[in-house]
């Protein structure tokens, strides 16, 4: 476990007044005090006056505001934790410096931990009092966590207005985290492979027919007949896109009942196409390597179907390959019912046995990341996902990301199922392995599936959050 104490210095209040400059200058609402317990606290209230010989900050944000100017814990010294994963110290540190320059009197020990120690050690600590007031979450671990958050003291409306998928989050009327930048599967090509086969931006395929097509022109062979370039390859494990896809044809994940259906003439058609795509238009094998995402890199494969995270992956270990991004093919020209799933990179947790004092200072730090676009921004650019809240949904530097940019037209049109147990993963994996190498039939493949979820699930307190979806009314009965 990696800990930093971090220094404060007053000079970084410009830093603060550069990043709010974009904000409303006259107040509407305000972060409540933080000397107020959470579960007490207004959800805003007049700014304070500044003093005679300080100007005031600017206020952010919009809907959510933060008033730079409200003192913290009635201005006495605190000290507080901040728990993280490894990968993301400088945006940690940048949120929390920029932060402690208006509020000197809160001291924030940063807490770094290797993402598997994470989450055996911060379920421990948040269990007694002394666990950190405020930490990093991730929607896959709900069930772990969720009995230790306190809500949200931001109004649930106001939330939903700002962010894209807030509504997602609600739990018996209250928000104890929500998403602030959306990851999806995007459709990942070769440059130079694309100019190489004679296609220009005007061959990018809408549907899946016309995507086979494609593929087929980008596949290469050499004279003996063996395969040289993979038009496109799912190698490696492609459960996760399978989920999403059955979307398109209208067909939702679960049941009202909060069952899985797969052995559905909906996920029939994508597991086919699929098969379809090595077998009859040969555009890959399945021993042509065994990490499609690798494979593009290295130059093998000229289409992948990727998520947001490929973008740095691509960047960091392959920054020869000059790829671009289109949005995932869908069954017709038509807009589906949904394009696929995403999931959502999320906001902080607040330990709800963390002191009341500590309590409302994470309150106060979490309305400060929300209204301040500037630092949202930096957290969507680190980890290249689309981003969650409206104000930066048409951000240039954001939208020169190819995988963030294709998004942008149809950002709603994708559906959040909910934080899905381990076990629907892991079961569509067996059961693709079984259909594609195995020879399995494929309705046998899903019905044994489909039954081994729902047994586990039934052990499970999961709830698909499909009825949020703002489109869920255009889904099959």
């Amino acid at each position: 476990m990696k800990m930093q104490k971090l220094a404060v210095s007053v000079l970084a209040i410009a830093l603060l007044a550069g990043l709010a400059g974009c904000g409303p200058q006259q107040a509407t609402g305000s972060t409540p005090p933080a000397s107020t317990p959470s579960d007490q606290q207004p959800t805003s209230s007049q700014p304070a006056e500044p003093s005679q010989s300080q100007e005031a900050l600017p206020v952010m944000g919009d809907v959510i505001q933060y008033d730079p100017n409200q003192p913290v814990n009635g201005g006495q010294d605190i000290d507080i934790e901040f728990w993280y994963w490894t990968g993301a110290a400088n945006l940690f540190q940048a949120l929390a410096d920029q932060y402690t320059a208006i509020h000197p009197n809160v001291h924030i020990t940063l807490v770094e931990n290797p993402w598997d120690d994470y989450w055996t050690k911060l379920p421990l600590a948040l269990q007694g009092k002394d666990g950190p007031a405020i930490f990093n979450v991730h929607n896959g671990q709900h069930d772990n966590l969720i009995g230790y958050l306190a809500p949200y003291d931001i109004p649930v409306d106001d939330l939903k207005a700002e962010f894209v998928g807030a509504s997602g989050h609600v739990i018996d009327g209250k928000i104890y985290y929500t998403d602030y930048g959306l990851m999806t599967a995007t459709m990942y090509y070769n440059v130079d492979m694309w100019a190489a086969a004679g296609l220009t931006d005007a061959d990018i395929p809408k549907t899946w027919d016309e995507f086979r097509e494609v593929a087929k022109k980008l596949t290469i062979r050499d004279d003996a007949g063996n395969l040289v370039q993979a038009g496109f390859s799912y190698n490696g494990g492609i459960q996760g896109d399978v989920l999403g896809m059955q979307y398109q044809y209208g067909q939702d994940l679960f049941t009202s009942d909060n069952k899985v259906t797969l052995n559905n003439d909906a996920m029939k058609s994508v597991i086919q196409r699929l098969k379809d795509m090595y077998l009859v238009d040969g555009v890959c094998d399945y021993n042509f390597g065994n990490n499609s995402g690798d494979n593009f890199g290295q130059g093998s494969v000229a289409m992948y179907l990727g998520w947001g995270f490929m973008t740095n992956v691509l960047a960091q270990n392959f920054p020869d390959t000059h790829f671009a991004c289109f949005e995932i093919p869908a069954p017709t020209a038509e807009v589906p019912y949904a394009y696929h799933r995403y999931n959502g990179e999320s906001t902080f947790g607040v330990n709800k046995n963390a002191s009341a004092e500590q309590q409302a200072v994470a309150q106060d730090i979490i309305r400060f990341f929300l209204a301040n676009d500037g630092i949202q921004k930096e957290f969507c650019l680190a980890n290249a996902v689309f981003p969650a809240k409206a104000s930066l949904q048409s951000d240039a530097d954001l939208l020169a990301i190819p995988s963030i940019s294709v998004l942008a037209d149809h950002i709603d049109r994708y559906i959040w199922p909910g934080a899905m147990p381990s076990t629907v993963e892991d079961n569509v994996k067996i059961m693709l392995e079984d259909v594609f190498y195995n020879g399995k039939d494929l309705d046998a493949a899903l019905a044994d599936a489909e039954k081994a979820i729902n047994d586990d699930l039934a052990n499970l307190d999961f709830t698909s959050q499909e009825s949020m979806y703002k489109y869920a009314g255009e889904a099959l009965d």
